[in-house]
């Protein structure tokens, strides 16, 4: 260990997704093909009248400083957004714009965690929770979340888990990596438990909204239980719905004094987000919204094509997701065997490496969200892609022996 590094983050462990990602970046660099499922992000082109916007806005000299929380104008939107699509009758004062999502999460719980302070997190969990909590100086509590309840958290369990050290409870619906989403009566069976505990708050992650398919129905806990407003801190962005990745829009609604205190880390840190990117995120969610249901129609058919897939693929199993746009994937068929070109494949880990090294398909392994002997698979790719995806990742099966 170096000597000048905080502890925290000298023990934390880098972001999963992002060490796939640079492994993909360098074999692509050394001239080599590879399929990449392993990203977060779609295909999809930013809507046009949203890249419009951000060139008006630099047209117009829209290129200085805004305030910390974000321009006036895009928590407004906001506001709208959360009243009309989620119920929640907020103000301007109980929003603030970040970097992205991270940024969010992340500035909520260092201005909340003390050394010893516990946070709930479901597992298969979004890879970066549990490296947050620890680099906040708090302790992630991991609560295993299985196939037999559809990888999500019931109540008996949250019941459980809550110490008098709890300080968050992480809820993310629908979910990253297993597209689990949440009813509202399950989100009520967990705000009864929640009631019960005044200390713990609630951590809604709701970045894909709208990414859902099937009869899956959208809540959000703070409506579905009032009462937890409170102490309930609703997150989501622009990114996943509106193919917005590299704006860096997140954006977060809660109580007065945890969005102060967000403001005031977010004013040392880094300041506001890129103008341009909120003069974007304005358009994006006040305007049009066929994009949104054209994107969805469009996952449904390439999820229902992978999860036909890989429930007919020796050694891989899966649950249809009802949302995002992953398929959590089982490979205990796999495991202990040996592949064509003679890795072991013990663990999840090894599958997903032989997967790149002798398949070229770059995927996320389970035990990077909490849950080994898991595959994390994303469709968010045109259909030739997955195509040449699911052909190499078959013949691999195939051969495993």
């Amino acid at each position: 260990m170096q000597p000048y590094l905080n502890t925290n983050i000298a023990s934390a462990p880098p972001s999963a997704t992002f060490r796939v990602m640079d492994k993909v970046a360098a074999r692509i660099a050394a001239g080599q093909e590879v399929i990449d499922l392993g990203s977060g992000e779609s295909d999809f082109d930013t809507p046009e009248h949203v890249r419009a916007a951000a060139i008006a806005a630099i047209e117009a000299g829209h290129t200085r400083y805004t305030q910390v929380a974000g321009l006036r104008k895009l928590r407004q939107a906001i506001v709208e957004k959360f009243n009309r699509e989620n119920g929640l009758s907020v103000t301007p004062d109980d929003v603030i714009v970040g970097n992205g999502g991270k940024q969010i999460i992340f500035n909520a719980l260092a201005v909340t965690l003390n050394k010893g302070d516990e946070v709930i997190i479901p597992a298969p969990y979004w890879v970066s929770y549990p490296g947050m909590v620890q680099l906040c100086g708090g302790k992630a509590i991991e609560v295993q979340c299985g196939a037999n309840t559809r990888y999500k958290l019931t109540s008996a369990a949250l019941e459980q888990a809550i110490t008098p050290n709890t300080r968050w409870l992480i809820i993310n619906s629908p979910s990253n990596p297993s597209g689990a989403v949440y009813s509202r009566e399950e989100l009520r069976c967990l705000a009864e438990v929640l009631l019960r505990h005044p200390n713990v708050m609630v951590l809604s992650d709701d970045i894909y909204e709208h990414l859902l398919y099937d009869d899956a129905a959208f809540a959000t806990i703070a409506a579905v239980e009032p009462r937890l407003a409170a102490r309930t801190l609703t997150m989501n962005g622009v990114s996943k719905s509106y193919a917005m990745t590299g704006w860096r829009i997140g954006y977060g609604v809660g109580p007065s004094w945890l969005i102060s205190a967000m403001s005031k880390l977010q004013g040392q840190q880094t300041s506001g987000a890129c103008t341009i990117s909120q003069h974007a995120a304005i358009a994006a969610l006040a305007g049009p919204q066929e994009f949104v249901a054209h994107c969805r129609s469009v996952f449904q058919q390439r999820r229902d094509r992978m999860v036909r897939f890989i429930n007919n693929t020796p050694g891989l199993s899966c649950i249809a997701p009802d949302g995002a746009f992953y398929v959590f994937a089982s490979c205990a068929g796999l495991l202990g065997r040996v592949s064509r070109a003679g890795t072991q494949l013990s663990t999840d880990e090894d599958v997903a490496a032989a997967l790149l090294d002798e398949a070229g398909v770059a995927t996320v392994h389970g035990s990077a969200f909490g849950l080994p002997s898991h595959i994390r698979f994303g469709f968010s790719y045109g259909d030739e892609t997955l195509a040449r995806a699911c052909s190499s990742i078959e013949k691999f099966c195939h051969s495993v022996r």
